[in-house]
């Protein structure tokens, strides 16, 4: 018998009322908060390109805030999305659902804790505070494949100005209350902005990198190439200079009122910020006691082993620190247009070479390409190396930025750092968590942000891995770079530490073996170089307890997708997560 159309039509209400009833899903709260979240943050939305359509066109022509308001609305909404996630039901989660769940708790739950703590980090500094932040938002996280991609540069772009006012306006709140930074921190961002604006604004990175990736976009004609170029520089001389300069006027009277201690110890509350920060990079409850001791004890070890690679090279004069001072100015590139040129040249070669010679260590690569380039002119004296990720389609490679200042023109350590950022490092992590699709989007793509302990502990384990696989046994000289790229992590620990604890100096800090620029990185964001070793020294303990509880059966490739198919989780989820790699492997 044929039933009625009103039936049919009931049956299907009833249907759906059964369906709106059932509790959402967890995997559907991940996708439902990760939208809200990235909805609301332009930046994050255009370099994952995150949403489709009219929605994405409308996020691709906005800049995001830098406002008290916009921080406290992220707080409020990783409130409501701790509640929420709380409110599941543990025991029907699976072991991905499991793991997910537990990062985001994490995660969230350090924004929140974050704070009490965000006056802390003041925003305008030389690293990334506004000031580099809106010009790497463009330059080098906007796509600019089409006229649509180019048109939503400018409109951005004419934001730009504001974006830096509000900064401003936030560092006049905290400076009221009398948090701001050492002078000499103070100093180095006035210089870096004003070195930003002594070029003319046609030279501008804003307008000079605008027009060179315009020139590769092979959707945009040349006639609409030239006119954006030109309203570029308009926009750069009429609003992005003389914001500039109105924070520029805001640093200048701080000079005389900062002081040079440089470590949190100094602030109103300061130890408890300390210890959150360490908690919040390194993932562990270890004081600053304990990693001081930690640094101090892996220093005087690898020390100890450069020195017999000297003896070996027949270098037994002065000590390792002056020995690796000698050896890098013997490696230098000339400080030369062609000097850049030659090493970008090299960085390629090495790049290349890692990508061929890795394969043999890892079960799966990422299929998105890495790229090098240097860092913009304005940003060398301040930059770290580092690694942006790709965009998840395919529209944006993963990119190395190194700086070609005059300390990093040498062919010294340079292997290293290539390997640490790109292959098998940053790029291997990052590109292959994000190319995972067992893990749920806000994992992907990081929407929560990176964890540095394993983030940066895999890049550093990435360097020594390069070294424990062979790749310098015909290269003492590179080899050393290995060893003093690890030293340099090891006394960060003692310098962070030393800074923001035991109220180390500026000086004392350069002293002991780490130059300047990466001092006042540690003063800017404390306890963050306290993450490279001890997550690198995590990952090699639980790879020598996943040898040995496997014996024969243990493969390295295994072992790598297993920390790897992990993803960005603290050091806990990650034992977790090996253990059962191993009970695995083991077939128990």
């Amino acid at each position: 018998m044929k039933r009625s159309f009103t039936a049919v039509a009931g049956a299907l209400a009833a249907f759906a009322l059964v369906l709106s009833a059932q509790p959402r899903t967890l995997n559907a709260f991940f996708d439902d908060f990760t939208a809200r979240w990235i909805r609301a943050n332009p930046d994050q939305a255009i370099s994952t390109r995150y949403f489709t359509g009219p929605e994405q066109a409308r996020l691709e022509r906005e800049l995001t805030p830098q406002t008290e308001a916009w921080r406290q609305s992220r707080v409020a909404l990783a409130r409501d999305g701790l509640t929420e996630l709380r409110g599941f039901d543990r025991s029907r989660f699976n072991d991905t659902e499991r793991v997910s769940a537990d990062l985001m708790d994490w995660q969230l739950g350090a924004i929140v804790e974050g704070d009490k703590y965000a006056d802390y980090l003041f925003p305008l500094e030389q690293f990334q505070g506004a000031n580099v932040n809106l010009v790497a938002a463009l330059t080098i996280s906007h796509p600019l494949n089409s006229d649509a991609d180019a048109n939503s540069y400018i409109a951005r772009l004419g934001q730009v100005g504001t974006r830096m006012d509000e900064a401003v306006a936030e560092a006049k709140r905290m400076i009221a209350k009398g948090l701001f930074p050492p002078r000499f921190i103070v100093q180095a961002t006035i210089d870096q902005m004003q070195q930003f604006l002594a070029s003319p604004p046609a030279q501008n990175p804003f307008v000079s990198v605008f027009a060179d990736r315009l020139s590769n976009a092979p959707n945009v004609s040349v006639s609409m190439r030239e006119a954006l170029r030109s309203e570029a520089v308009g926009i750069v001389s009429s609003q992005i200079y003389p914001a500039w300069r109105r924070a520029v006027a805001t640093l200048e009277p701080l000079l005389p009122r900062a002081i040079d201690d440089a470590g949190l110890w100094r602030l109103p509350g300061g130890p408890d910020a300390y210890a959150y920060f360490l908690r919040r990079y390194t993932t562990t409850d270890l004081t600053a006691d304990q990693i001081h001791e930690i640094g101090l004890r892996e220093v005087a070890r690898l020390e100890q082993e450069m020195d017999g690679i000297f003896r070996q090279m027949g270098r037994s004069e002065g000590s390792v620190k002056e020995r690796i001072e000698a050896l890098k100015k013997e490696l230098r590139y000339p400080l030369t247009d062609d000097g850049r040129k030659a090493i970008m040249a090299d960085v390629e070669q090495i790049l290349r070479d890692s990508e061929r010679r890795s394969t043999t260590m890892f079960a799966r690569v990422p299929k998105a390409r890495v790229v090098a380039q240097p860092f913009p002119r304005f940003r060398e004296a301040n930059a770290a190396a580092s690694y942006t990720a790709p965009a998840p389609d395919g529209s944006r490679p993963g990119t190395f930025q190194i700086p070609l200042r005059p300390d990093r023109m040498t062919k010294f350590g340079l292997r290293s750092l290539v390997y640490h950022e790109t292959v098998p490092g940053h790029h291997f992590q990052i590109g292959l968590e994000m190319e995972d699709s067992a893990l749920p989007t806000f994992r992907r793509i990081r929407a929560l942000g990176g964890i540095p302990a394993l983030g940066e502990g895999w890049g550093l384990y990435a360097e020594r891995l390069a070294a424990e696989s062979g790749w310098y046994d015909d290269d003492l000289p590179g080899r050393l770079g290995e060893l003093d790229a690890q030293l340099f992590r090891a006394r960060r620990l003692v310098v962070d530490t030393g800074i923001h604890a035991k109220h180390w100096t500026r000086q004392q800090a350069i002293d002991y073996g780490i130059e300047p620029s990466e001092v006042e990185r540690y003063v800017v964001y404390p306890g963050q170089a306290c993450a490279y070793m001890l997550g690198e020294l995590k990952i090699v303990e639980l790879r020598e307890k996943a040898r040995a509880a496997l014996g024969d059966r243990f493969a390295i490739e295994d072992f790598h997708d297993a920390v790897l198919r992990a993803g960005t989780v603290p050091l806990d989820i990650l034992a977790r997560q090996v253990d059962a790699y191993i009970k695995s492997a083991s077939g128990r």
